[in-house]
């Protein structure tokens, strides 16, 4: 079986930090693409007929700066969950410390310590950290909690958890509430994973996870319920809500679209 994590995109992450070189290639190539857009930007700018003042053309400029090196390095980041220019080109992936995708919020941390270890002291610093560093991590990822890792660039064929039959009418008439994304994605990887652990472990673990999880469902589960089965059941449900809430928001969205192409104040439509 292969070792690894899971992805919301169904993506199997190599848990082992990258290597240090790949890194480096995938912020040089970084570095340099937004070289480039910061280039052209400046060219842009003073080639432009109109001609500013001396100090609204600083303000400009420090614009032009805070959107190549904070702004675009962000909505790359979350837009891609990690996956910028050059770390596609070297098969790396920044994730969060627990495995999940990153969000705008580790992002925006990470472009943002970027300015002064990677513009401002030309990289010596981030070198520095990311060496000494077990993981291979920069400053910006010690404050935004992110590692990169390799991406094996397949899609895992995973077997959905299945709801236990007798405990489907009390999961659906549960409130069931947002689980952290740690948590979830250590209940799924011990579900997929129970054949393969030791007995004592299996029923350690998996009682130390229900009752993690059995903070955020109301009310418990039936007396007696195992937890595996309620972790089953649980995700099973979760997953049902989100498929409804999917659903609901598409036809929405169909909806939606069809009162967009009508014509307002009662105007009947043309007819071909």
């Amino acid at each position: 079986m292969d070792e690894g994590i899971v992805t919301g995109e169904g993506v199997l992450l190599d848990t082992r930090p990258t290597s240090f070189l790949s890194r480096v290639v995938a912020a040089l190539i970084d570095l340099t693409a937004l070289g480039i857009v910061l280039v052209v930007t400046v060219l842009v700018l003073g080639g432009s007929s109109f001609a500013p003042s001396e100090a609204l053309s600083r303000v400009l400029f420090v614009a032009a700066l805070a959107t190549v090196m904070v702004v675009l390095p962000t909505m790359v980041d979350t837009l891609t969950r990690g996956r910028s220019l050059g770390k596609l080109v070297v098969g790396i992936r920044v994730v969060r410390d627990d495995g999940g995708p990153i969000r705008l919020r580790q992002a925006f941390v990470r472009a943002l310590t970027g300015v002064f270890e990677l513009w401002l002291t030309v990289g010596s610093v981030a070198l520095i950290c990311s060496i000494v560093q077990p993981q291979g991590k920069r400053v910006g990822d010690l404050l935004a909690g992110t590692y990169a890792v390799r991406v094996r660039g397949k899609t895992a064929a995973r077997t959905p958890v299945m709801m236990p039959p007798h405990l489907a009418g009390w999961a659906a008439g549960a409130d069931v509430r947002r689980l952290p994304d740690g948590l979830a994605l250590s209940v799924r990887q011990f579900l997929t994973r129970t054949s393969t652990l030791h007995p004592q472990s299996r029923a350690s673990l998996g009682t130390d996870l229900a009752v993690e999880v059995q903070r955020f469902v109301a009310p418990a589960p039936p007396p007696g319920t195992h937890p595996e089965l309620f972790l089953a059941a649980v995700l099973a449900e979760r997953r049902r809500r989100e498929h409804l809430s999917a659903e609901a928001g598409r036809q929405r969205a169909a909806q939606e679209s069809v009162l967009m192409q009508r014509l307002p104040h009662g105007v009947p439509d043309p007819v071909d």
